[in-house]
């Protein structure tokens, strides 16, 4: 089993050619409808009384959505924007809202899950929350710059406890205060995890493990309308993937971080989720055919 722990937001996003509104976001939202083509996972995540049905209806459908705890208050909310050329987000509003305080349980139902994705989240909670699961056989962990600024020390304990960490290169720079992403890598992987996967945007990604470093690059795409999501999606398809055919080893998780990037490129096609909620596995599966392709020579 696979249980996706951490945030499901009402989002504000504006790009240079359209702002869109209290849309259905979030870091495990992402991953969780990404996650879901390759094995249903459970969702654990705080929502509050303002978070519309038709977005609860949405989550039904990909997710097992026990886990989802409705609270009393206004739900996690996000508002970003994005440069002429969609390579840049600056975040102008984060309101923790009903996930300031909130005290995640993991149903029993999910406590033998062996895969474990801990979504962008209170890094003191991802750790906390990681330990209530009774045989973890692959876990993952993620960061923003918001906890890399004001939790930094806690974004490093997250990543000794879990298997996998999954980066952005910018948030690693931050995080290691090094420019070198080599050296950031190792850096990382001192702390405790035994591999770095740092994502490039547009260029695809880095996996790091050991000594050696395994790139993978972007799936080509001449229309972007908005990356949001794009590195969530990555992760949840990544560990949808590894779910799904339930092993750890070398050549499966770089064939799971090939399926991640393939998740990525469908994300940033559309607004948000729309991009992901209207694939179909065939679909995936020729994106990955033609991926294949144009990466082997």
């Amino acid at each position: 089993m696979l249980t996706i722990f951490g945030s499901v937001a009402i989002d504000t996003i504006r790009t240079p050619a359209r702002i869109i509104k209290n849309m259905l976001g979030g870091a495990a939202t992402y991953a969780a409808i990404s996650a879901s083509f390759f094995q249903r996972p459970g969702l654990i995540a705080v929502v509050g009384h303002d978070f519309p049905k038709k977005y609860q209806h949405t989550l039904d459908k990909f997710v097992d959505s026990k886990g989802i705890v409705h609270a009393d208050g206004r739900t996690f909310r996000y508002d970003g924007s994005y440069d002429q050329t969609l390579s840049l987000r600056k975040t102008n509003k984060t309101e923790l809202n009903v996930l300031k305080d909130f005290k995640p349980i993991v149903p029993e139902e999910y406590r033998k899950s062996e895969f474990v994705y801990l979504a962008n989240n209170d890094p003191a909670q991802n750790t906390k929350i990681i330990k209530e699961f009774d045989r973890v056989k692959f876990s993952m962990c993620d960061t923003i710059d918001f906890w890399i600024s004001t939790k930094r020390n806690d974004v490093i304990k997250m990543m000794g406890v879990v298997d996998s960490v999954v980066i952005n290169d910018e948030e690693a720079r931050l995080l290691t205060k090094t420019h070198n992403l080599i050296k950031a890598a190792k850096k990382i992987m001192e702390w405790g995890t035994r591999l770095v996967i740092i994502k490039k945007g547009e260029h695809g990604s880095l996996l790091f493990y050991d000594d050696v470093v395994f790139p993978s690059p972007a799936f080509s795409l001449e229309n972007i309308v908005d990356p949001t999501g794009a590195g969530d999606s990555f992760a949840g398809g990544m560990i949808g993937y590894l779910a799904n055919k339930n092993s750890t080893k070398m050549p499966v998780i770089k064939e799971a971080v090939a399926y991640g990037n393939v998740m990525g490129s469908f994300a940033v096609e559309k607004y948000g989720i729309a991009g992901l909620v209207n694939l179909s596995k065939p679909r995936i599966q020729s994106r990955f055919n033609h991926y294949k392709k144009i990466v082997h020579f």
